[in-house]
């Protein structure tokens, strides 16, 4: 049972956490959101600048949430891949500084395989296997968890991910930023069969890709077709049936693949994790078609959905309990399969 502190600084949440036995004993998040709203989206080297003003304070907080001294802490963990290099940077040195100020082994995290982890915190006895639909605005992917650190990709997007299309189209709408908060809130007032939308079809060359990958990119261009189609016509756009006709295709067709692949797998548990993991619309059709199917569906409280420390912890907790712990050579990568994740450990 491994106390372990972590540190999360991938993109533009500054966080740290300590978990022991997957619980939370203290989770600190510091958003950029109202930062990079100016810009209308996510500028890296501001990003990198508010976590070095940042982190400091939020350790310090995470300590005293918890009621901890350094002594009690058996592990110092860091994001190392996939994220913003400047940002990553960030977070890693700071671990490795404490690392070696307080003589701690040092466990660098895959931030994909964090968020699978946020589904321990959230069944504390679930056990592989089962597979994870990963959703947030970089990645979308099915991904097979066999063990701690032993996953296989069997689909994902082959374009834009799935937090990335809401970004896009809330963007061509004139929405603001974030995106996907903002159309789930106005697709809960608008109706889902107003505009018929792609799925996005993906074909299967010979010798080609996962039957269970996605594309957004087709879809995103027929909003912004319909948008402009609709402009021409009214000043008012029904920006409510444009919101719920758009989160109901994507979340149909992230559906269909997820309970398709369980299925053909074997696996009778699906976990849900990464920021679109909160949507309401995704909630609610996966778990409906779960039920029908008779498989088991966990999402993360909301607070684990967005990038939070508390699954580093817990992913770095485990690997740690196994005698895993990275080398002070460890560097950070802006992509990293997540198959590759034992390269982190000496």
């Amino acid at each position: 049972m491994a106390t372990v502190l972590a540190i999360e600084t991938s993109c533009d949440e500054t966080a740290v956490a300590i978990v022991k036995n997957r619980h939370i004993l203290s989770s600190v998040i510091s958003s950029q959101i109202p930062v990079h709203q100016r810009y209308g989206g996510i500028v890296p080297e501001v990003a990198s600048r508010q976590h070095v003003e940042t982190l400091n304070s939020a350790i310090a907080q995470a300590l005293q949430d918890a009621n901890l001294t350094w002594a009690a802490i058996d592990g110092i963990a860091a994001t190392c891949a996939p994220g913003l290099v400047g940002a990553l940077l960030v977070g890693l040195t700071a671990a490795k500084t404490l690392a070696l100020l307080h003589q701690k082994p040092l466990i660098g995290v895959h931030h994909l395989e964090g968020h699978i982890y946020a589904s321990y915190l959230t069944a504390p006895h679930l056990q592989p296997p089962f597979l994870c639909l990963l959703v947030s605005g970089g990645h979308t992917s099915l991904i097979y968890v066999k063990d701690c650190g032993h996953y296989e990709t069997l689909g994902q997007t082959r374009d834009d991910a799935a937090g990335e299309a809401f970004d896009k189209v809330a963007r061509l709408m004139n929405l603001g930023y974030p995106g996907g908060p903002i159309i789930d809130k106005l697709a809960q007032q608008g109706n889902p069969q107003a505009f018929p939308l792609p799925e996005g079809q993906i074909s299967l060359p010979e010798g080609g890709f996962h039957p269970y990958d996605s594309s957004f990119s087709g879809l995103k261009t027929a909003v912004l077709r319909l948008t402009q189609k609709l402009q021409q016509m009214t000043d008012i756009l029904p920006v409510e049936d444009l919101a719920a006709s758009f989160q109901a295709t994507v979340a149909k067709a992230l559906t269909k693949r997820t309970i398709a692949c369980a299925l053909n797998y074997g696996l009778d548990t699906i976990a849900v994790g990464g920021g679109v993991a909160a949507n309401s619309g995704l909630r609610h059709q996966l778990q409906t078609a779960a039920q029908a199917h008779h498989l088991r569906v966990l999402f993360p409280p909301l607070t684990l959905c967005t990038d939070n420390a508390a699954m580093i912890a817990c992913a770095a907790a485990d690997h740690l309990e196994r005698g895993h712990s990275s080398p002070l050579t460890l560097g950070v990568q802006s992509r990293m399969a997540i198959s590759d994740v034992m390269h982190l450990y000496s």
